[in-house]
Parts: C-alpha cells; sequence; structure tokens
C-alpha cells in the first residue's frame, strides 16, 4: 500500500510534508471563495493524494469528487446505487454478481460510460504492472465480462462476502487512461471521470480546484466551485478558518472546541474506525519479542490518551475493530496495569539494568519510534508511548521524520501509524496482518507473522458465512492478546467546523482515511448553501 492502510491520512502522500512556511503564506482559494461567492466553498484538509488516478488507489472508498464507482454509501454507510442503475443481482451461490448500468452517463469529456470501462477499471488495477497496492482488496475477482453496454458480470473465485463494498471504487475511462502509461501517464494528475466536479487545477502542495460538472447524471452541484487546500499545521488551519480565508476545515480536538460557542460556525464529529498504533516490528530484537509486545500492551495507560491527547473525542483502541462494532471479540480488552506488565517483562528475562533500562542477554530494552514530522496528534501519541514505556524500564526513543525517511526504516524501526475502515474486518485486518504481505509498500509494517492469523484472515476472506466470519475474526483478536505484532491506543473521532451558511450537514462513520473523501463535504454535490 502506498499509503493505504495504515500509513497516513487520506491516500497521504509523502510530498504532503509541504514546510509550515508555504502553507502559511499561499492563499487556498486564491482570496475569492472563502466567505465571498454564494456558490463557492473552500475546505482546510491537512494532506494531498499521492495521485488522482483510481487506477492507482485513488477514492477506492468512495466519495472522490471527479469520479463514480457502480455503488456509493449513502449517509448510514448503506450501499445504494451510483453508476449502476440498481443494486447487484448475486448467485452463483455468492461467486458472481451482476449490474446492470444507468443509462445516458457520460464522462466530463461528454464521451459515453458503457460497460467497457467497467471492465478496463478492474483488469487494469489487477494487472501485475500496475502499481495499486489496494489491489489485494480484489483478490476474489476471477474475471470481470461486459454483456453489452449496459451490463457487467464479476466471477469470483469464493464467495467473497465485501464483495459489493469494493464497487465503490471509481471506474476510470478507457478511452483517455487506455492509452497512457498507467502509473506515469497525464491521467494520474489531469483526470476525467463522471462525477459530480471536475479537476480544473491541482497544485501539490497547496490545493486542489474543482467546478461543478455541468453533465453530471444526478444534477449540477449548487456549489459550483470547491477548492481543497492542503494544509498541513492544525494551527494554520485554524488562523485561516478565523481569517476567512476557509469555510470549513477539520482540526484536532483543542483546536474544534473553541468554535463550540462560534454563532457563524458548526462543529460536526464524525465516529469513525481511525486508529493510532504503533507498530513493533518482527525484525528489531527488542520491538520484536513477545514478552516486550506484551508488557507495552498491558502497560500502556489507553484512557489516559484518550483523554489528554483526544480530549474525549475517540475511545481505547485494543485492536483495529473499535470496541462498540459487532466484529469486536469481547474479552480482549487490555486492563492498563503496570505491575503485571514488569511482571510479564521479569518471566520474560527482561531484568532491570543501567539507567533504569531493562537488559537481556546484553540486548538493552530500547528501540526507536518514528512519526510523521508536523502531525501533532501522532506526536502526542508516541511521547505518551514512551513515557509509558519508561515506568516498564524500557527505553523508546521519539523521531520524527517524513514518509521518505520513515518508510526504509519500517522493518526495524517502530512507527506511530494510522489505520482503520468501517465497511469490513477484511479491508483492514487483511493488508494489517498478512504475513506474505510484509514489505509490500505500507502493507504489514510490523512484518507480523502468525500462522493462525494467516489461516484466519483466509478463512475470514474465502467464507459467505457471517458466523464463520467472526468466529475467524474471533481468533485473530485472541491471537493479538498472545502475541501483539501491534500496540493499537486510541480510536479518535474526527472534527470539523464548518461555516453555517452551508445550512445542517452531515457525516458518515469514516475511515482513517479522511480529508478529500470524509468530512461533512462527503455529499458537497447536495449542500444548498444558504442566499
Amino acid at each position: 500500500m502506498r499509503a493505504r492502510s495504515i500509513r497516513g491520512t487520506g491516500a497521504v502522500a509523502a510530498a504532503a510534508s509541504l514546510a509550515v512556511a508555504a502553507s502559511a503564506c499561499s492563499a487556498p482559494g486564491d482570496g475569492k471563495n472563502a466567505g465571498g461567492a454564494k456558490d463557492s466553498a473552500v475546505v482546510g484538509i491537512a494532506y494531498e493524494p499521492d495521485t488522482l488516478s483510481p487506477l492507482l488507489g485513488y477514492g477506492k472508498d468512495g466519495n472522490s469528487k471527479i469520479f463514480d464507482g457502480l455503488l456509493t454509501h449513502d449517509a448510514d454507510m448503506k450501499l445504494k446505487p451510483a453508476l449502476a442503475a440498481e443494486l447487484p443481482k448475486v448467485g452463483d451461490d455468492g461467486k458472481t454478481y451482476t449490474f446492470k448500468l444507468r443509462k445516458g452517463v457520460k464522462f466530463s469529456d461528454g464521451r459515453p460510460f458503457t460497460s467497457k470501462d467497467v471492465v478496463f477499471t478492474y483488469e487494469t488495477i489487477l494487472d501485475k504492472k500496475t502499481n495499486n497496492a489496494a489491489k489485494t482488496e480484489l483478490d476474489a475477482v476471477r474475471d470481470v465480462e461486459a454483456k453489452g453496454d449496459d451490463t457487467v458480470v464479476f466471477h469470483l473465485k469464493y464467495p467473497y462476502a465485501p464483495f459489493a463494498e469494493r464497487t465503490v471504487l471509481p471506474i476510470a475511462p478507457e478511452h483517455i487512461a487506455g492509452k497512457q502509461d498507467v502509473n506515469t501517464g497525464e491521467f494520474t494528475t489531469k483526470p476525467v471521470g463522471t462525477g459530480p466536479y471536475k479537476l480544473v487545477k491541482w497544485s501539490k502542495g497547496e490545493k486542489l480546484t474543482f467546478k461543478a460538472n455541468p453533465g453530471y447524471w444526478g444534477g449540477t452541484p449548487k456549489v459550483k466551485n470547491f477548492t481543497m487546500a492542503i494544509i498541513k499545521d492544525d494551527d494554520i488551519r485554524a488562523t485561516r478558518l478565523d481569517a476567512g480565508e476557509l469555510d470549513g476545515a477539520i482540526l484536532p480536538p483543542n483546536l474544534a472546541k473553541k468554535y463550540e460557542s462560534d454563532g457563524n460556525k458548526k462543529s460536526y464529529a464524525a465516529k469513525t474506525f481511525d486508529y493510532r498504533v504503533v507498530t513493533l516490528p518482527t525484525g528489531n530484537k527488542v520491538a520484536g519479542d513477545t514478552g516486550i509486545r506484551r508488557a507495552l500492551d498491558t502497560g500502556v495507560d489507553r484512557k489516559a490518551m484518550v483523554d489528554s491527547i483526544l480530549d474525549g473525542a475517540g475511545k481505547e483502541a485494543y485492536g483495529p475493530v473499535p470496541t462498540d462494532s459487532p466484529w469486536f471479540t469481547k474479552g480482549t480488552e487490555r486492563k492498563h496495569d503496570l505491575a503485571a506488565a514488569k511482571k510479564i517483562l521479569d518471566k520474560a528475562g527482561w531484568k532491570p539494568g543501567k539507567g533504569g533500562i531493562r537488559e537481556k542477554d546484553g540486548v538493552q530494552a530500547k528501540f526507536p519510534l518514528w512519526y510523521l514530522s508536523g502531525d501533532k496528534l501522532r506526536q502526542d501519541h508516541a511521547l505518551a508511548y514512551a513515557s509509558d514505556a519508561k515506568k516498564l524500564g524500557i527505553k523508546v526513543e521519539v523521531q520524527a521524520g517524513t514518509w521518505e525517511v520513515i518508510e526504509p526504516r519500517m522493518p526495524k524501526d517502530a512507527v506511530l501509524a494510522g489505520g482503520g475502515s468501517p465497511a469490513d474486518p477484511d479491508f483492514d485486518q487483511y493488508t494489517l496482518l498478512k504475513s506474505s504481505l510484509a514489505g509490500d509498500g505500507f502493507n504489514n509494517m510490523a512484518h507480523y507473522d502468525n500462522p493462525k492469523v494467516d489461516k484466519a484472515l483466509d478463512e475470514a476472506r474465502e467464507s459467505g458465512d457471517h458466523a464463520e466470519r467472526q468466529a475467524a475474526y474471533d481468533t485473530i483478536q485472541r491471537e493479538l492478546v498472545k502475541n501483539p505484532g501491534y500496540t493499537f491506543l486510541t480510536h479518535i473521532d474526527h472534527l470539523y467546523v464548518v461555516d453555517k451558511r452551508f445550512g445542517d450537514l452531515t457525516t458518515q462513520t469514516e475511515p482513517h482515511d479522511h480529508g478529500l473523501a470524509s468530512g461533512p463535504w462527503w455529499n458537497v454535490e447536495d449542500w444548498q448553501p444558504k442566499q
């Protein structure tokens, strides 16, 4: 995964590490949109995507603005038709999905959308030459068949229960994307889709500017001009919101709180599956030690992080599945217990040593922990984790860096990462824990290797029976108690502030990836600005 599962926010680009000074001096909407034209909106987000091509993973979870999928989600995260005219007909014991396509749909260049574009999109993503690290999510697909211009049939290798959820990924035009290099062609930065908006310009590190698509099959959006300002620094995002340069922004809890009593702005809290986690790489003699892993899992004070870092806007995390999800395995919560954690270390042979740092076989209990520079939320989590570890006699050396610096160190060094997907547990856990994906970009960053977990992941993925899948995910969650290759810390609510002139907005249950696809602007095409 190139920033898809547990790396960063919203298909985070490594290039998102722009200088704060650059963020501070560039006006996101050319000074014309925010608080100005009634049919315009400018919102501030923290990161930008690596690419705008769905063939490389852009918009794979929906809400891509430029594109549509066969299906999409409503406010309650229920699937509904988009480019498909209706929900799919499922046959062959869950191994065929037949989609009838919506008629009269055109790409923003005026060319008609047909079944050939659907086949092209999925076949290209699955092609080994395509640099789409999320293609394992389509592992179940055997082939895609076009029947005339208005029908598509997916043939699966096995009855992959959440397959319909994967058909929210955007459809690319074969007549454009099919005529250039899928990995480097112009389509990656100048896309054409069937969605409610057309991309006007992508000023990397600064903003993405969109204009309403007048030929959109769902009706022309009332918000004609939509700009996403890329502002990495939380404080600068809040400052611009105060200055009227932004109509809305995502903000951390400490900054969002001050707008609760603002008569001109409204705050929104979106429930999420978004977690913060410390990777404990198997290739590190200390972080890969089961005793160290279990002690940290028991010794970390998750509730204190929720209370102090998140200001209560979240919950403790014991795995990728939130505790209020029906997929969560009751009894796998880990109670904060320093005494028990110390006993685990004693039993594992990690004895107190010089300077209060434990030792075993001449190796000191210390390892580096990296976080993305400029991300205060990750920094705060990393420092709190290191503080808790110190009480156990484990020295965690916190360091900041860009993804270019961090990525090559992942096999040996710990990382304060993030992830989470509400659609189905397979989307999270397979790429997070499958041993065969270790070293595949940002998949399985900890190089976690547990045969029982591998077996359960395959069983859960290949079964169409809910009870069997639940049992498999129960096994996985219990195995993570016995040998946690990651220390899960918190699940985080996403907080947004938006100008009241856009009326009462909604949020969805959000994944880790947020910014372009999520927030109150998940359905900006449906906004009704007050005149």
